[in-house]
């Protein structure tokens, strides 16, 4: 469906005799701010991963764009922030942005215009030329999260982008989440920490690599019977404990 960033089709990814991720089905609007929520191995990453083109699925289907993955004719047209840290420590942070830049064939000028705007955007001015080697863990973090945008995708694959970053920085990353959705771009991005999911238009929670419950914050809060998103998760789990 051309209206759909994201497709899954029962996704399933099992390491030998361990499940990840369990059959799971979502679709994500174009131009949607989408929340993949639940604790550490939930199976966040591994989706992530599988869309991208980076894990191959045990069973089951995923599109990007349209493409049925992996395809490597859509990676010009997403951008991919991973959890660990994507950085070449010998380089400085304008090392790293710039080489981000080329790889994608920006020229240099517009990767003067983008590096500009967007250490603006994750408030690194001050450290362009120092060397990732020598950032906080948090900075580095900040610096990948730069680079996975310096190429303007049509869609963003974030694994926990606010990890380690300090709530007035948090507050200015979801607004400026909230200014390139109105700008059509699409945005997937996992997180375990509950009161964000506010700022998505959708969320999935996650449990054991299975699907707990999709829709609006407000929707699933209420289908649970909770006040808030992290009651939710927990009544929900339990749940399906319960059978």
């Amino acid at each position: 469906m051309q209206s759909l960033a994201v497709e899954m089709k029962g996704l399933t990814k099992r390491f030998g005799a361990f499940t990840a991720l369990n059959g799971l089905s979502l679709n994500i609007e174009k131009g949607a701010i989408y929340g993949l929520l639940g604790p550490n191995g939930a199976g966040k990453t591994t989706a992530i991963k599988i869309l991208c083109g980076l894990l191959k699925a045990s069973s089951g289907e995923g599109y990007v764009l349209g493409r049925r993955v992996p395809d490597r004719s859509v990676l010009p047209e997403i951008g991919y922030m991973p959890q660990e840290t994507a950085l070449y420590l010998d380089l400085t942070v304008h090392g790293n942005l710039t080489l981000y830049g080329e790889l994608f064939g920006l020229s240099r000028s517009r990767i003067a215009e983008r590096e500009k705007e967007l250490l603006e955007f994750v408030a690194l001015e001050k450290w362009r030329d120092s060397l990732a080697s020598n950032l906080s863990g948090g900075m580095k973090h900040r610096v990948s999260l730069a680079c996975s945008m310096i190429h303007e995708p049509r869609l963003l694959f974030l694994d926990e982008p606010t990890v380690g970053v300090d709530p007035e920085l948090r507050a200015s990353f979801w607004e400026y989440f909230d200014v390139l959705r109105r700008k059509g771009v699409t945005i997937v991005l996992t997180t375990h920490y509950m009161d964000e999911a506010q700022h998505c238009d959708r969320i999935a929670l996650l449990r054991q690599g299975q699907l707990l419950a999709e829709g609006t914050p407000a929707d699933v809060i209420k289908s649970a019977g909770a006040v808030n998103l992290e009651e939710a998760f927990l009544a929900l789990a339990k749940r399906e404990e319960a059978g």
